[in-house]
């Protein structure tokens, strides 16, 4: 499908302001780790999303409260969106004990699933798409009118649980929203190396979904094409993918210099970048002037320096912690129990008054090989019989025979005998 068209009077002036102010927030936050990196501060891989702000900033600012989100490592965008201060990006990256894992890890692998809604990253790229859909699932089990969201590179889309996540999703109806980074480099392999298709949202016709296909690098298209994605999933119409067209501007991380690119595809797309793409439209909307820029550099300038003073201050993780939470032993490590929405009683048989199934239009009513309701089914289906003709067709002919001790013996002796008479005759 077509991204929806961009017009100045669908979003109010602040929500043009946001999206700028996000982005450049986004590209703020990378330049600082940049920095800590090259001082040794930063002990993991650090992944850039220069020129990619848009998908991130767009896409998230789609979303609303209470739905959940799983970003990948270039989407530290969305996590701004969601609520994720960045001394906590800033401290992830430095290992420090005041990180949201505690300095256990050194890239951005984290989440918050009580408050923010947000998944950690899975380092196997496409493990976030069934969980994600699950997630959706388990909303509209529990009533909540939520939709989730995660995405996915061109390199990404090319593996096993890709496919096989998103046919999961299709089948459930999830209410869940893909969006597929078409960056044109996965690691160093160019996507027409890799993906023997134009779009990459084709992919999504296998599994009978719709799909969009948005300039990644025009945060209104970006945003107003996630939005209708959001609204059509929440209203129940199953999972969207939306193709993104980008390009990733710099290597897969600081240590990939990125030489495989031709020159020309760089200057490209530096020339669409999508900050400055972004603040020629805001310009001509008089959305923004010398002035208000200034004002939006000044804050994020403050907010970073408050940001960095404070995650560099924070301690490093005390070296006894090295061995807490390596192996769970239970309470010791962290309970895990059931969070129950309702009354325990309500939903736990036989008490139960509202049956744990769900229906799903046009979900479950699969017809079997004997022309009956298909054995296999869910909880909007009634379980079929078996027929009891099918076990007639399936039963012996005839019944087996049975074989006396003393037969046995003979015919095990002659059986003897024929080896042997075989034998002698090779030897001749």
């Amino acid at each position: 499908m077509k991204p929806a068209k961009t017009a100045k009077n669908d979003l109010t002036r602040q929500q043009y302001l946001d999206l700028y102010y996000y982005m450049r927030l986004n590209r703020a936050v990378e330049d600082t780790m940049v920095k800590l990196f090259r001082q040794n501060k930063i002990v993991g891989g650090l992944y850039s999303s220069l020129g990619q702000e848009a998908v991130s900033v767009g896409s998230a600012y789609a979303l609303e409260k209470k739905d959940w989100l799983a970003p990948m490592i270039r989407n530290i965008g969305a996590l701004l969106v969601k609520g994720v201060p960045p001394r906590d990006v800033f401290m992830q990256h430095m290992a420090k004990y005041d990180s949201p894992t505690k300095g256990k890890d050194g890239t951005s692998h984290f989440g918050d699933l009580d408050n923010l809604h947000i998944v950690s990253p899975i380092s196997m790229l496409g493990d976030l798409i069934p969980v994600m859909a699950g997630v959706a699932i388990g909303g509209r089990y529990l009533g909540q009118k939520i939709v989730t969201m995660t995405w996915i590179s061109d390199g990404g889309s090319s593996t096993g649980v890709f496919h096989e996540g998103l046919n999961f999703a299709a089948t459930q109806k999830a209410p869940f929203v893909l969006i597929l980074e078409n960056n044109l480099w996965a690691y160093s392999t160019p996507v027409k190396r890799q993906v023997p298709l134009e779009n990459l949202a084709d992919r999504a016709k296998a599994y009978g979904i719709q799909s969009y296909i948005v300039d990644g690098n025009d945060v209104v298209a970006m945003y107003k094409t996630a939005k209708e994605a959001v609204d059509r999933a929440r209203a129940g119409e199953g999972p969207i993918l939306i193709e993104a067209k980008t390009f990733r501007r710099l290597g897969h991380a600081q240590h990939d210099a990125a030489e495989y690119v031709p020159k020309e595809m760089r200057a490209h797309w530096e020339a669409r970048d999508p900050i400055l793409l972004y603040e020629k439209f805001l310009t001509s909307q008089k959305l923004l002037d010398a002035q208000g820029k200034k004002e939006i550099e000044d804050k994020i300038d403050a907010l970073l320096q408050t940001e960095r003073d404070f995650a560099e201050n924070s301690p490093m993780p005390p070296a006894e912690f090295a061995a807490e939470g390596v192996y769970c032993t239970g309470d010791d490590c962290h309970k895990i129990q059931p969070k129950w929405e309702r009354d325990q009683r309500e939903v736990m048989p036989p008490r139960s008054s509202v049956s744990a199934v769900w229906t799903v239009e046009g979900f479950g009513a699969g017809k079997g090989s004997s022309g009956g309701m298909a054995p296999i089914h869910f909880g909007d289906t009634a379980g079929a019989q078996e027929k009891p003709e099918n076990e007639e067709k399936l039963a012996p002919k005839s019944p087996a025979k049975t074989v006396s001790k003393k037969s046995a013996k003979v015919a095990s002796a002659r059986a003897a005998g024929a080896l042997r008479q075989r034998a002698q005759g090779k030897r001749r």
